[in-house]
């Protein structure tokens, strides 16, 4: 590795991170996503405004101070008021990649200073395609070749200039109305949404048809954008962990273990066996009950409504077991940088064996019905399509990944927490099929519920929280100059969260990618040369999150 060499939940001196050339950097990025690394996160933070030292590593230019914090309430458009001289003009901005090597079990991380412009990684390396855009958008850094050069939440850079070559006083936000565009005869346009029917979040989905036949869809999101990342900077405190959990209300407890993983490796914390357990257990019954609702609204769809309405009432009973753990059937409140905040006494350990048995059972008597109905085979078979190859080339994640054959699971790749002494085996299939994004649901369930039985079965002694000194602050104390990684495998996929602190110890910069960020163009890409009715099921096989995007 030339980048440095984080563990999953792991962390690093700031220092130990090689600043390399643009050139050198991109040679690096390329060829490690050939070689069987993914991109877990591509993103930029501010410089300090008031100088970068050129004391790297191989003499390349890196920045020996910490960029100055930007809060939340500064909004983080006064970022771009100074330049690196002292005079007017924009502060440099660093970009950082971080490149998950699941055969090397671990990450590497690397830096560039890309200044105003630099040639886009996504020609050559397609997983970057979603991150670039997200690049340009935030800090009005161009990477030119870009393909399909877009905003993606669609809001006015974080520091002056514009990546998009407008005027410096246009007033519209760029490319609002750009879609892509087929022409011929025949050839008509289906806009769907923001607004949709029912209660669901906003997204705009644009179609260029032949018919009923879509040739291509365009996705449009940024309706739920709410600043959390910027709003992170500065901490922690008091509000951040209430932030976190709810960056995607439905993976409560996979972003506040991804965070809760990240302070820990940063501050060195030990974590008792006993709270590594319960984590384990909450995000796996997250898990059950987001697959038995996606099963039960992939029946609906096709309507078929045995599966339907069992599985719409099993997912609410997953729900309330989180309940009974803590009393959120969110999971809102358990987990915390240190363990967990409720112990699972006796009496609640056998209520919950009680009352999970029976909801097992009634799982596998609903979504039996499914395999076992010809006319559900019909309509989920060689639908919405997604080959291994595309998988691979657009970066998938979670169930969606494996669904087209890629063996890709965290719990696996990067095992932390219990899951170093469970193992869950990986749950694929190889069509890239609506069948086959429901049928890995389905293996994820049973071997979901296997692991629960184990953890219940061997619930370890102990506290539930690290021993912390007395008279310190309940709110975690960061060593400055750090970076850390956390990733955790969500219902949804790879969770990916990166954090660097500053001079005081605080986020100078937080970084999240939630599971739908790479799975989105996966959903466009099911949709080629299917039927426009296909949408629904092909969207329902996905179920990706339009807030967890947003951010």
């Amino acid at each position: 590795m030339i980048g440095a060499r984080v563990i999953n939940g792991g962390a690093v001196s700031v220092r130990d991170m090689p600043v390399l050339s643009m050139e050198a950097f991109r040679a690096v990025v390329i060829g490690a996503v050939r070689d069987g690394a993914r991109l877990s996160a591509l993103f930029g933070y501010p410089l300090a405004p008031d100088g970068v030292a050129k004391a790297g590593r191989g003499g390349e230019a890196r920045g020996e101070r910490p960029a100055a914090r930007v809060t939340g309430a500064e909004a983080g458009a006064e970022v771009g008021t100074k330049g690196a001289d002292g005079a007017g003009g924009n502060v440099p901005v660093r970009l950082v990649a971080v490149l998950a090597w699941p055969y090397a079990g671990g990450c590497e991380v690397l830096a560039t200073d890309p200044g105003e412009a630099y040639p886009a990684l996504t020609p050559e390396c397609p997983p970057a395609h979603w991150f670039e855009r997200e690049i340009a958008e935030q800090w009005a850094i161009r990477p030119e070749g870009h393909p399909w050069l877009k905003p993606i939440r669609y809001h006015r850079a974080w520091r002056p200039g514009d990546a998009w070559g407008r005027p410096p006083d246009a007033e519209i936000l760029p490319c609002v109305t750009d879609f892509l565009r087929v022409e011929g005869d025949e050839v008509h346009e289906v806009a769907v949404g923001p607004v949709h029917a029912g209660v669901i979040e906003p997204g705009h989905f644009r179609f260029q048809c032949h018919g009923e036949q879509v040739f291509h869809l365009e996705i449009a999101l940024g309706y739920q954008h709410r600043g959390v990342e910027r709003a992170l900077v500065g901490g922690p405190d008091a509000r951040t962990i209430h932030l976190i959990e709810t960056l995607a209300g439905d993976t409560t407890i996979g972003h506040a273990l991804a965070y809760a993983q990240l302070v820990e490796g940063m501050t060195g914390t030990k974590v008792p066996a006993r709270a590594l357990a319960i984590r384990a257990l909450a995000l796996e019954l997250e898990r059950l009950a987001n697959h038995v609702g996606d099963l039960g609204a992939l029946a609906n769809d096709v309507g078929f409504l045995p599966t339907a309405s069992y599985c719409g009432r099993l997912r609410g009973d997953f729900l309330n077991l989180s309940a009974l753990v803590c009393g959120s059937r969110f999971g809102r409140g358990l987990v915390r940088p240190g363990g967990v905040r409720f112990d699972l006494e006796p009496a609640r350990q056998d209520s919950l064996k009680s009352r999970f048995e029976p909801i097992a059972r009634d799982v596998e008597n609903a979504v039996t019905l499914l395999w076992q109905s010809s006319s559900v085979l019909a309509r989920f078979e060689e639908t919405g399509r997604v080959a291994r190859e595309t998988a691979l080339a657009l970066g998938l994640v979670g169930p969606a990944a494996r669904a087209s054959g890629v063996e890709r699971d965290v719990r696996m790749d990067f095992p932390t927490g219990y899951y170093r002494f469970l193992q869950v085996p990986v749950a694929q299939w190889t069509s890239g099929d609506v069948f086959a994004r429901a049928f890995v649901r389905w293996l994820e369930i049973q071997r979901s519920e296997a692991f629960i039985r184990q953890v219940l079965a061997g619930l370890p002694e102990g506290p539930c929280q690290a021993e912390r000194p007395p008279g310190t602050s309940s709110e975690p104390v960061l060593p400055p100059h750090r970076l850390g990684v956390s990733l955790v495998e969500g219902w949804r996929g790879e969770i990916c969260h990166v954090a660097l602190t500053d001079v005081a110890g605080k986020f100078q910069w937080y970084k999240v990618v939630d599971p739908s960020f790479h799975n989105w163009m996966g959903l466009a890409m099911a949709l080629r040369d299917q039927p426009i009715s296909d949408f629904p099921l092909c969207n329902k096989s996905f179920n990706l999150s339009y807030c967890g995007h947003d951010l």
